[in-house]
């Protein structure tokens, strides 16, 4: 028979190591890091391989023995990123064209959200179906006749072509931030606004007395997915802004014409780089890195509350 101490320590042992009840044993614990670790380096490796490829040197770059740390830290890159991108106008002309009509589009969208999730009015299921239209439609299909329209009305080449939509509800992705704010505000109990309406409080009070101060993690997530979204959008930037307006993610499609024009060949050392553009590739999405870093608290809370888990 085995002895009850050496059985009572082989039974603690196994409930360490496998777990017991709602406590995770040893085992699970190790499969789950080791699959979030797997998972993070996957996501993490290209930022890793960028940053460090951008403080190589030409030297290094040829060097087969030189992987991951180089040789020295060399910050002529950047310098050079610098210059082709003319990173501070450029940087703010994209926090401009970003953050402007995702402002706009955040407080439309939580408008026409509160709108739709509180009021009943003629054909409201219509214009709900033709919102989510709006979402479904690929935008390749309404890209043409919204550019003529732009051109008809001497829009293009301002910001104008982006705030307008926003204010309408139509921006980038304007109908799936419609639908979180509905989310929200459905959610919303009436007697709140029915206390209100007692206490003299009309729509408009009501709206940002009671709906706005509920539904911050909603206003966050939906600021926050606009901007980079706004950040990201070279396509229609190119198409409307042409040469009058440009945002970080457009000088970086350019870069290597850029870098020929502002160091031509033949020069010394203006041989064009996987490092240098490395570098530029860094510059462009730092910013980014900064706001979310600043804002991951709030950033996971909002994810969390709405229901988005990849966009």
């Amino acid at each position: 028979m085995v002895n009850p101490s050496i059985r009572a320590v082989l039974s603690r042992i196994r409930k360490i190591v496998f777990g017991v009840g709602e406590n995770d044993g040893l085992v699970f614990k190790a499969v789950v890091y080791l699959l979030l670790i797997g998972i993070g380096f996957i996501y993490l490796y290209p930022l890793l391989y960028m940053f460090v490829n951008s403080f190589m040197s030409l030297d290094d770059l040829v060097n087969s023995m030189v992987k991951w740390i180089p040789t020295e830290l060399y910050t002529e890159n950047y310098t050079k990123a610098l210059q082709v991108l003319d990173f501070n106008k450029t940087l703010l002309q994209t926090i401009l064209v970003a953050s402007v009509p995702a402002v706009a589009q955040t407080v439309m969208s939580a408008v026409i959200g509160y709108g739709f999730a509180r009021f009943d009015f003629p054909l409201k299921r219509l214009w709900f179906v033709l919102m989510i239209a709006t979402f479904v439609i690929p935008p390749q299909v309404t890209m043409i006749p919204t550019y003529l329209m732009f051109k008809d009305y001497h829009l293009l080449g301002t910001l104008q072509t982006f705030i307008y939509p926003a204010l309408l509800g139509q921006g980038l992705k304007g109908a799936l931030f419609i639908m979180i704010f509905y989310q929200f505000f459905k959610k919303l109990p009436a007697v709140l606004e029915e206390a209100a309406q007692i206490d003299g409080a009309g729509y408009f009070k009501m709206f940002y007395r009671i709906a706005v101060p509920t539904a911050g993690p909603a206003f966050i997530i939906v600021f926050l997915f606009s901007f980079v979204w706004y950040w990201n959008e070279s396509y229609l930037a190119a198409l409307y802004f042409g040469n009058s307006l440009t945002i970080l993610p457009l000088e970086l499609q350019r870069f290597s014409d850029s870098y020929s024009k502002m160091f031509p060949p033949g020069t010394p050392g203006s041989q064009l780089n996987e490092a240098i553009k490395m570098a530029g590739t860094m510059l462009t999405i730092a910013p980014l890195l900064v706001v979310y870093f600043l804002l991951q608290r709030w950033f996971v809370e909002g994810v969390d509350r709405t229901g988005i888990t990849g966009e």
